[in-house]
């Protein structure tokens, strides 16, 4: 039996996942809207630590102040009544029709000014409701048609807009990071900044790269036929992992938005074992919200939305227990070592090494026996299969 969720495990949820009514571009809503109230108590209930929201999440697109501040309000309340924590808020630049052609990086100025008006206020409310990332999902900012769009004018825009909401932050003193979400494309056919790799490239050109980092998603970044794992280790590597989306997908595809774990379930398992312990040489693993950005299936009713968000938690917690089985056999250990996966962290040139004595080193080249080198087999499939057996409970 796995283990219950506790709110030390960081489990979090955005409201826009349990909250789905279950409507897509073919078919109409299965499940009647849940309110946010209710989803704060219910995701508590759970175990869940945290709850994450889109501005309209919250309060509906154009509501009037009196509105918005009684929304608010009583969001607080069940905030405060069942100890839930915001670590993450986000803004909706992509769902009214202002927004078809992007936020951010519209053709059109007027478009441009809303969007950055509509994020500053929602970094206000990010910033009164204690959270400590603000997440940026472009998913209007890009194009269908080549020549309709000027992509380098689109990223000067985009890196205005970033640098401008960062200044905005150091100017006011929250204590704020901004996180960008890489994906693809849908709904846009092709979106900017669509992989780890090119979010990591920009951010280096921004005023403040030290308040930007990513918030990867599972199936945004598989939907690019990419290795998830790999592309959180880079992160992780820059330092630039602020924020984490779980979830399932199976394969090149649309965005799936599966439980955690019911898509490439092996890939799930090297995740945990790296965001929990750094993999398996052991280095820092990732210390943040694991936050679940999931889409409870349209064919389920209410009771199996809070099911279905059990289910991530559940899922998470049994691979961590058989991550940490899996680095604490020793038959593992020694496979490891067959494998020679720690000697990859050893500097390939000696402390005080220098190319002149590489040079000078037959061993290394002129006298070295090739072909015994190449003869020597590495033995990954058993370190692999010992991993399935892990996760499938037969060790």
């Amino acid at each position: 039996m796995a283990p219950r969720p506790t709110p030390a495990d960081k489990f979090s949820f955005g409201l826009w996942t349990v909250g789905w009514q279950g409507r897509d571009p073919f078919g109409d809503a299965t499940r009647p809207e849940l309110d946010a109230v209710e989803a704060v108590h219910r995701l508590a209930e759970l175990g869940a630590y945290g709850i994450t929201f889109h501005d309209d999440d919250v309060v509906p697109f154009g509501a009037d102040t009196a509105t918005r501040d009684r929304r608010i309000a009583r969001f607080r309340t069940a905030l405060a009544d069942t100890g839930m924590v915001v670590p993450m808020v986000t803004t909706n630049l992509f769902t009214h029709p202002v927004f078809k052609d992007g936020g951010f990086t519209s053709n059109d100025r007027q478009v441009r000014r809303y969007a950055l008006r509509k994020v500053l206020r929602n970094i206000d409310l990010a910033a009164e409701l204690g959270a400590k990332t603000f997440v940026m999902w472009g998913g209007r900012e890009g194009g269908e048609y080549d020549v309709a769009k000027d992509v380098r004018a689109a990223l000067d825009r985009y890196r205005e807009a970033v640098d401008l909401l960062t200044q905005y932050v150091v100017d006011s003193g929250y204590d704020l990071r901004f996180a960008l979400e890489p994906k693809p494309n849908e709904p846009r056919g092709d979106i900017l900044l669509p992989t780890v790799g090119h979010a990591l490239a920009f951010i280096s050109t921004l005023a403040h790269p030290d308040l930007v980092g990513l918030n990867p998603e599972v199936g945004h970044e598989q939907m690019a036929g990419l290795n998830f794992v790999h592309g959180i280790a880079q992160a992780l590597w820059q330092d630039k992992l602020f924020h984490i989306d779980l979830n399932g997908q199976r394969g090149v595809k649309y965005d799936q938005d599966l439980v955690f774990g019911h898509g490439d379930l092996l890939n799930a398992f090297a995740l945990v074992d790296l965001l929990e312990h750094g993999g398996v040489t052991g280095a820092s693993g990732y210390d943040g919200p694991r936050h679940f950005d999931y889409k409870p299936s349209r064919t389920e009713d209410v009771a199996g939305v809070w099911a279905s968000a059990e289910a991530n938690m559940r899922t998470y917690l049994l691979l961590r227990e058989r991550a940490a089985a899996f680095r604490a056999d020793p038959e593992v250990a020694d496979a490891l070592a067959a494998s020679r996966v720690a000697e990859l962290a050893e500097p390939t040139l000696a402390p005080g090494e220098s190319v002149a004595d590489l040079l000078a080193d037959r061993s290394a080249f002129e006298d070295l026996d090739v072909d015994a080198v190449a003869a020597r087999g590495f033995g990954f499939v058993r370190l692999n299969q010992l991993a399935v057996e892990h996760l499938l409970g037969a060790r």
